[in-house]
């Protein structure tokens, strides 16, 4: 999710990239356990595991939150009869996952950035270093840090704005092309197929 899971405004925005892949694992510092892929539809009961997806896997799968962006990656399924609507629909959908990923990862370290400083010259006008003498950070109650929510989404305000706007003509694009390729696999179902001539 963007911005500090407590702390974001903004919606959860995914949106697909890259090719599949055969399997993918990531570690978790703290546990140094490994994290799997999971199948579109089952975010909701991922869980730490050793599974690997199967190298012949028919569909796309989700990971991991991005440790910078805080959203899933998404690595899709690319079927050997691939149509060429299916894969500009299917390039469509990475290129935006790209762009989501990039603005996502940018804006949290600017958040997190300018979150430090706030704090920073925060403590120096008390007179109060960044660790108190037992080491422990110090840090700022709630009504100090909403000054700094509020100054920060204050001065975002247009580039977040620009953003969704961004965002609905993508997502608006990605939504046309699946009815197409929907539409295009009911016709090729139901279309008659040319019958073949015996010599």
């Amino acid at each position: 999710m963007p911005l500090e899971a407590h702390e974001g405004r903004a919606a959860r925005f995914l949106s697909p990239p890259l090719l599949a892949l055969p399997c993918q694992h990531f570690t978790q510092k703290r546990s140094k356990l490994v994290w799997s892929w999971l199948p579109v539809g089952e975010v909701a009961r991922w869980k730490v595991s050793g599974f690997c997806p199967p190298r012949k896997s028919c569909h796309d799968w989700i990971g991991p939150p991005d440790k910078h962006s805080n959203l899933r990656p998404i690595h899709f399924y690319v079927p050997e009869n691939e149509s060429p609507l299916e894969q500009k629909l299917r390039k469509l959908r990475q290129e935006t996952q790209e762009w989501n990923q990039q603005f996502w990862a940018n804006q949290n370290l600017t958040f997190r950035k300018e979150k430090e400083e706030f704090i920073h010259s925060r403590l120096k006008a008390k007179g109060l270093e960044l660790r108190a003498g037992s080491g422990q950070k110090a840090t700022l109650d709630a009504e100090e840090m909403a000054d700094f929510y509020k100054e920060f989404l204050s001065k975002n305000f247009l580039k977040h704005m620009y953003y969704n706007r961004d965002w609905y003509k993508r997502n608006f694009a990605i939504t046309f092309f699946m009815g197409k390729v929907a539409l295009e696999r009911v016709w090729n179902k139901l279309r008659p197929k040319p019958k073949t001539t015996s010599t």
